[in-house]
């Protein structure tokens, strides 16, 4: 009995252990953090009640209290109001210490009342899993040792530490601390890396915070959702059902005029219009002005392109840098002041539709005025822009 009831070489246990963790993240990935806090995807009853009976077993977390430390997370971001955000507690708090600061947030009764709305309120919640929320890892500890003898004490170590090291800490920290950007959203929120195994697709953050609501968090062709392959899977076994996925924008490429439906669509799509623009705009006419630059301009202009990505971020002093620096380039300095004009157009109240029509017609027109052949080639694209189906 002391080397339990199934013997396996070391790798066996290795990947075993491997295997209990994965079904964890995917519990959270999934369950929680999708179907619960963003109520992206709906879960068929017996799916549903297997994620958590399996999280109590692993985290011992309330499924009410994650979702709602989770809604706050994103209601209040990088303010310090946020339960775990890296720019007011310090990466290697976050990091290092991410477990307890999401148990701080959880043992706040009035932010649980007011963010964990419609979560599992039946008997089995609160009577077994609320009540006696810490009896699950004890059974699960219980049939570690039983499995696999007393290496199962090592298994379920591992297995209680994994969901605090990577979920609270890895993507609650680094998720806004390093990492690459696809959108310019308001807060710091990165992509860790573009494929993951390890934190089923929660690497993805910063695409997750540009479209919360949206049960797939890969936008790139190179990315890799893991979660959204489960998604996909218990779908066609019909224990799921998508209900929101981020919407790509559509481009018909005979059209030539802007009208009310250009406006609408790129207002609709603005993460993506404005993702375009660095990309086609910012990101190319940087590298040709550092081909050009001399080696003093040049490194001025270095640090500017990852300014422009995190622009919203920036404190006063870096602010006042970055337009030093656009004072030695021409082109870099009229693609910024073009940039927040285009984005001035959705941030208006109470305009009329023409109005707006007229705004989009000048901005292009000017753009393509400009002289910068990144510029206008951007402004052509716009025109193409719609809400009809191509």
């Amino acid at each position: 009995m002391f080397n339990g009831l199934i013997g396996l070489p070391w790798w066996g246990y290795v990947l075993a252990t491997l295997a209990l963790t994965h079904v964890t993240i995917v519990s959270v990935t999934v369950f929680l953090h999708r179907h619960q806090a963003h109520r992206a995807i709906d879960l068929h009853p017996a799916a549903s009640h297997f994620f958590r009976f399996w999280l109590w077993l692993t985290t011992s977390m309330n499924t009410r209290e994650w979702a709602a430390v989770h809604r706050k997370h994103h209601a209040r971001v990088e303010t310090p109001e946020d339960p775990h955000s890296p720019r007011f507690y310090g990466i290697a708090t976050v990091l290092w210490q991410g477990a307890e600061l999401y148990r701080r947030a959880a043992n706040d009764k009035v932010l649980v009342e007011k963010y964990g709305y419609g979560t599992p309120d039946d008997w089995v919640e609160r009577n077994v899993y609320t009540r006696h929320k810490d009896l699950g890892i004890v059974v699960m500890l219980l049939m570690d040792i039983a499995s696999f003898g007393a290496i199962g004490l090592t298994v379920w170590a591992v297995q209680m530490a994994w969901i605090p090291f990577f979920a609270a800490g890895v993507v609650n920290g680094l998720g806004h601390y390093l990492g690459y950007r696809n959108f310019e959203v308001e807060d710091a929120s990165t992509n860790i890396v573009p494929w993951g195994l390890l934190i089923g697709g929660e690497e993805l953050h910063n695409n997750h915070h540009a479209f919360a609501s949206s049960a797939k968090f890969s936008q790139k062709p190179w990315e890799f959702d893991l979660g959204w392959a489960y998604i996909r899977t218990l779908v066609l076994l019909g224990l799921a059902s998508v209900r929101r996925v981020a919407a790509k924008p559509a481009k018909i490429r005979d059209k030539i005029g802007i009208d009310i439906d250009t406006v609408r669509a790129i207002a609709r799509h603005r993460m993506h219009v404005m993702a375009a623009y660095a990309h086609e705009v910012v990101g190319r006419v940087y590298r040709e002005e550092i081909r050009r630059a001399g080696l003093e301009s040049r490194s001025r202009l270095k640090p500017v392109k990852r300014w422009l990505s995190r622009e919203s971020l920036l404190d006063e002093a870096t602010r006042a840098r970055l337009s030093q620096a656009l004072e030695h380039s021409h082109a870099l300095a009229r693609v910024h002041q073009f940039k927040h004009s285009l984005q001035s157009l959705w941030s208006a109240r109470s305009v009329a539709p023409e109005t707006l029509v007229a705004a989009l017609q000048e901005w292009c027109r000017q753009a393509e005025e400009t002289g910068i052949s990144a510029l206008a080639e951007f402004a052509g694209g716009l025109r193409r822009y719609s809400l009809r189906t191509v």
